[in-house]
């Protein structure tokens, strides 16, 4: 076989891998908008062209290391493939990483069955058109079936939990590398047993899909949980707040009479400016010592979202031990927001920590946040103070920070979100010294 020969069948091989390769990270990634990611597929034929001049270049240099090239080929596909991926998909290296080690176990099932219907019915024929044409519809049954079973949706779950990426990252490429050495053992098989072989190739990715499934239940059972004991710790602040507003009452009814006899007094001498000011402090103490509890009551009981008001309390009580002045404002109950929960809820955390960053720098800090939902539309303000001089066209490069170089991930982080979200709309604004972040989600029609 001449090296043309030689790099176009690789070539050929490697373009048909590429193509499952998308029909399977459309369904693993749950993408909703395929026609967006589509558009964006001419990019990567340079990686099959790549894949398949590699080994001929190799060839060249070191012709009897056969598997030494397969691997070095592979590596690069895997990485040229998560660098595209990171691109269309604006996710982070290890998490596009981990989306094409799944898409490859998943691959590797697809080849296993096409080597079963070649084995057990189309023997007599060439091998190499029929493991492109099934090879390429079978990927697109077992896409359809993985979106049917909304496996997407757990992967996402798993791959999107901030407090253990690194554990899942490394657990799907162990099983990318378990799958891959098992497979490579059919070299080493009787003919006689091979389908049986690939059945349990077939069967292990099964057990491994199941697996990710189930790992990702557990997740969602954990932030359950999580979710129900927010619910108790919301139970126990207004329980807390009643306490206070009842204390109040009881020292105000015990007061009052006193304060009355003081402010007749004060009208009956005609001292008007002195009465003026008394009502004043005593409007202005009754405001901050009950009006403020009633209020913040008030405004939490507006957020309806579970994840939304389990994130601001946990803020709250994080603020109050910082001293940091929170005002919130609730304007109308906010039921539902039109993009996925966890991404809004990760939106509002980096917002959050950000604002709480740059206000515990000045002398009084303080947050202010702004809901509110009308008619499908959800619109957000963070309001923060803010101290340190910072460089607008730098502020959302990824690990910029005010604290130095590689510190900030968090806004390259909320605009990479966002992209994926046409109905959603940030804006950012700073002025004497405040700096205001506004999110604008509108209702998908």
């Amino acid at each position: 076989m001449s090296l043309f020969q030689y790099f176009w069948f690789g070539f050929l091989d490697s373009l048909i891998a590429h193509l499952v390769l998308v029909f399977y990270l459309l369904a693993v990634l749950d993408e909703r908008f395929i026609w967006k990611q589509l558009k964006k597929l001419p990019v990567l034929l340079l990686s099959p062209f790549i894949a398949a001049a590699i080994p001929v270049g190799l060839l060249l240099i070191t012709p009897e290391l056969r598997m030494f090239r397969y691997y070095i080929g592979s590596f690069a596909i895997y990485i040229m493939c998560s660098l595209w991926v990171m691109w269309v998909w604006r996710l982070d290296f290890w998490r596009a990483f981990s989306s094409v080690c799944m898409t490859a176990i998943l691959q590797v099932a697809t080849s296993a069955f096409c080597q079963i219907v070649y084995l057990t019915f189309l023997g007599d024929f060439e091998a190499g058109f029929v493991f492109y044409v099934s090879g390429l519809f079978l990927s697109i049954a077992g896409a359809a079936l993985l979106r049917k079973f909304r496996f997407g949706v757990w992967f996402r779950l798993l791959l999107e939990e901030q407090a253990s990426w690194r554990q899942t990252v490394a657990f799907i490429f162990a099983m990318d590398i378990i799958m891959e050495m098992f497979f490579a053992l059919q070299n080493g098989i009787r003919q006689s047993y091979l389908v049986v072989y690939y059945f349990l190739v077939i069967a292990l990715v099964i057990i491994q899909v199941a697996l990710v499934v189930y790992l990702a239940g557990r997740l969602a059972d954990k932030r359950t949980l999580q979710a129900q004991q927010d619910i108790i710790v919301q139970q126990q602040l207004y329980e807390q707040n009643l306490e206070d507003i009842r204390r109040e009452v009881r020292c105000f009814r015990h007061d009052y009479k006193n304060l009355l006899m003081g402010l007749t007094l004060q009208a009956k001498e005609s001292r008007l400016d002195e009465l003026c000011t008394a009502l004043s402090e005593l409007y202005t103490d009754f405001d901050r010592t009950l009006g403020e509890k009633i209020l913040l009551s008030t405004q939490i009981g507006n957020l309806r979202i579970i994840q939304v008001r389990s994130l601001l309390l946990s803020k709250l009580a994080a603020w109050r031990k910082s001293n940091v002045e929170c005002r919130l404002e609730v304007l109308y109950p906010v039921e539902r927001v039109d993009m996925k929960v966890w991404d809004f809820v990760r939106c509002l955390g980096i917002l959050l920590d950000n604002a709480t960053e740059a206000a515990l720098e000045t002398e009084r800090p303080w947050v202010e946040i702004l809901l509110s939902a009308w008619r499908g539309q959800v619109f957000l303000r963070v309001s923060n103070p803010y101290r340190t001089v910072f460089d607008p066209e730098k502020m959302w490069q990824e690990g910029w920070s005010t604290k130095g170089v590689g510190r900030g991930l968090g806004l390259s982080s909320y605009q990479n979100i966002l992209e994926n979200y046409s109905n959603a709309i940030f804006s950012t604004a700073w002025k004497e010294g405040v700096f205001v972040q506004e999110l604008i989600v509108e209702e998908n029609v």
